[in-house]
């Protein structure tokens, strides 16, 4: 089933990120896969191609707004157009406020905080300038809401993603681009992983509606359904996709 939609995500070589290219490719849209891991990034362009879908590889660090505008200027150059733009990227940034790493502080702010001011940049201009009634996804998270000793700079960030959706969602109104953020719980990814040595993942499996991670393709399904038009009315929400993370426990 060919469509002609193309989809540019971010953090594309895994986790969430790989399988909404995945996703997308299934579903018959073109993927540009973008990762600073070009390793991983060809691997889910193979994937996609061996599958028989379309998709090309884009090396992009989301730190360096030319460069995220360079990708999507590059998915327009292969593809004609963009119509959804899946901020994804993301690291963990954890550590203490009292004790904050400020290296690690300040590359947690500029990747999952600027990397997605910039894609919303990029891509709101890109698709006004092409007329496109697109749709541009930003992963938050339930710590955009919920707050947990140890991740200062996570948290920042992602109360961050969830207001910048908000605010963009009303500039980009008049040209019918719609702004979304999905707000992912305890998903089995290598952020999650990571935490494994401090205690977090048994106590995240607690809170979670029958005690099991969330996996990335099931937020990538959501991701999936929040770009299609018929999804028109989400627009400037938050969409929680936590298993119940962030309202029972």
């Amino acid at each position: 089933m060919a469509t002609n939609r193309v989809a540019v995500i971010t953090g594309g070589a895994s986790g969430i990120g790989r399988e909404a290219c995945l996703k997308f490719a299934k579903e018959g849209d073109r993927v540009v896969v973008a990762d600073f891991n070009e390793a991983g990034g060809l691997e889910t362009v193979e994937h996609i191609k061996s599958t028989g879908g379309e998709a090309v590889f884009v090396k992009v660090d989301v730190t360096k707004q030319a460069e995220v505008e360079a990708l999507v200027e590059k998915a327009v150059e292969v593809y004609g157009r963009i119509d959804v733009m899946f901020n994804n990227a993301g690291i963990g940034g954890a550590g203490p406020v009292l004790t904050q790493d400020m290296d690690l502080y300040h590359r947690t702010i500029n990747v999952n905080q600027h990397g997605v001011a910039y894609g919303i940049m990029a891509a709101g201009n890109k698709m006004k300038e092409l007329g496109i009634q697109g749709v541009i996804i930003n992963t938050a998270s339930v710590f955009g809401f919920l707050a947990s000793p140890g991740t200062f700079a996570y948290h920042a960030t992602k109360g961050a993603v969830i207001m910048m959706s908000k605010s963009a969602a009303l500039e980009l109104s008049p040209h019918h681009i719609r702004v979304v953020a999905v707000a992912p719980g305890a998903v089995d990814t290598p952020i999650i992983q990571g935490f494994k040595d401090k205690g977090m993942l048994d106590s995240m499996r607690a809170k979670v509606i029958g005690g099991e991670l969330t996996q990335p393709e099931t937020v990538a399904n959501t991701v999936y359904l929040i770009s299609l038009p018929d999804a028109e009315a989400i627009n400037g929400s938050v969409v929680m996709a936590d298993q119940g993370y962030a309202s029972f426990k």
